[in-house]
Parts: structure tokens; sequence; C-alpha cells
């Protein structure tokens, strides 16, 4: 795709039965799950996220309760596992996400539509779009059907790779990674982020994002991904 196009409504239509499992009654509430701010004249997913954040806590919180029999850390630990934005941004991935957001050319260019902040943040505007139009039931189905692959996966995907990262370290050195923001680039309304992390004993790595959360746990990916290769 170019531009800020995405697929007309029956391909969408399609999209949303085949893959998300949901037949919208309601297209537009989809389309505007999948609209970047980047757009001009129409509205983004961003008031769909802030609402999505919400439904999806309080899916995999019940969920959680109820199939592990587990201390409330324990829960908390996958809770936060499944819920924070690398676990949504998996899920936006597996759905095919990127290839079906609306974004404007240029932005798109910078790989915002593959950063895990957009993503993660649109895989929550859908859980409320679905919400919406179908109601708490639908939703539910929406998510276990979904994040319920990331358990399936293993922890590697629920565990925050900062947190990994630290683990390693103090392991080896007994000291905890740094992180310094080395650059900035981009407008405001799609800013890049640089981050470097230093760990005693090896070449620093560097990260990017759309945030300094972001480009964080990008560099420690690429540090983990480097020191257990």
């Amino acid at each position: 795709m170019t531009g800020a196009s995405a697929p007309g409504d029956a391909a969408l239509a399609g999209w949303a039965r085949d893959t998300l499992g949901h037949d919208f009654t309601d297209l537009g509430l989809l389309r505007r799950a999948l609209t970047h701010s980047s757009v001009p004249g129409t509205g983004s997913y961003q008031r769909l996220e802030f609402l999505g954040d919400r439904v999806l806590g309080c899916v995999v919180a019940a969920w959680l309760y109820r199939d592990y029999d587990e201390p409330e850390g324990k829960l908390t630990a996958r809770y936060h596992g499944l819920v924070e934005g690398p676990a949504c941004a998996e899920v936006a991935r597996g759905l095919g996400v990127p290839e079906h957001l609306f974004m404007e050319k240029t932005v798109r260019a910078k790989g915002l539509g593959r950063s895990d902040n957009v993503l993660g943040d649109i895989a929550e505007a859908i859980v409320a779009a679905i919400f919406i139009d179908g109601g708490f039931a639908a939703a539910e189905t929406f998510v276990r059907a979904n994040w319920g692959k990331l358990l399936d996966a293993g922890p590697r995907l629920l565990v925050d790779p900062k947190s990994r990262l630290q683990e390693w370290a103090l392991g080896q050195s007994r000291q905890a990674p740094t992180y310094e923001l080395i650059g900035r680039e981009g407008p405001d309304h799609a800013p890049r982020f640089k981050v470097r992390v230093v760990v005693r004993g090896h070449d620093p790595v560097a990260g990017e994002g759309a945030n300094k959360r972001e480009a964080e746990k990008a560099a420690a990916v690429a540090m983990l991904e480097k020191v257990t290769s």
C-alpha cells in the first residue's frame, strides 16, 4: 500500500470476519481503530486505544484469575507480560495489522507502521472496536483467542526485555545495564528516539523506537541477541 491507502470496505470486512473472528455491524469502528493520527481529516485509533486498554486489562485479569491458581505476584507478572506493548504488538503482527493500516505515506516510510508502540496501541483499539460493536463477550472471545497464543509461546514474549537483560547482566558482572538517550529526530507527531545501552564488559548497542521506553526495549533486545548468541 502507498500513502494512507488501505483495503476497501469489502476487503476490510472479510479480513475482520476471517482473521479477527468478528463480523462488524459498524465497520467504521474497525476503520478508525486502524487509522493513524498522521491521516488528516479523520479520527484516529487513540480514543479507541484508551478504552481498549481497559477492556483488555479486565478480560486478561478475569481470565488469569479463573484459569491460574497462583499467588498474586505470579498472576501480576503474567498479567503485565500479556497486556504491555510488546505483547500487544506481537498480536497485531500475527493478525496482519501492518498491511491494513491507514497511515500517511512519509510516516509509513519511517517504519512507524512496524513500531511496537503503534501496533500495540492499535491492537488495543481493535479490542475496543469489537467491544463497542459486539459487547464484552465478543471482546473476550477475541482476546482469549489471540493473547492466549502468547501463553502458548512460552516465556519469551511474557518477560520484558529490559528485565531479562538486567537479570543476565547482574548474574555476569553484578552491575545493572545503563541506558542513554543519544538521538531524537522526526516531526512531533512521528518522533524517533535512539537509545544506547551499556553493559559492563561489552560494546554499547543502540535501539530505536517511537518513544524513549520503546527505544530502550529495542536496545535491550539487541544487546540480549548479541551477548547470548
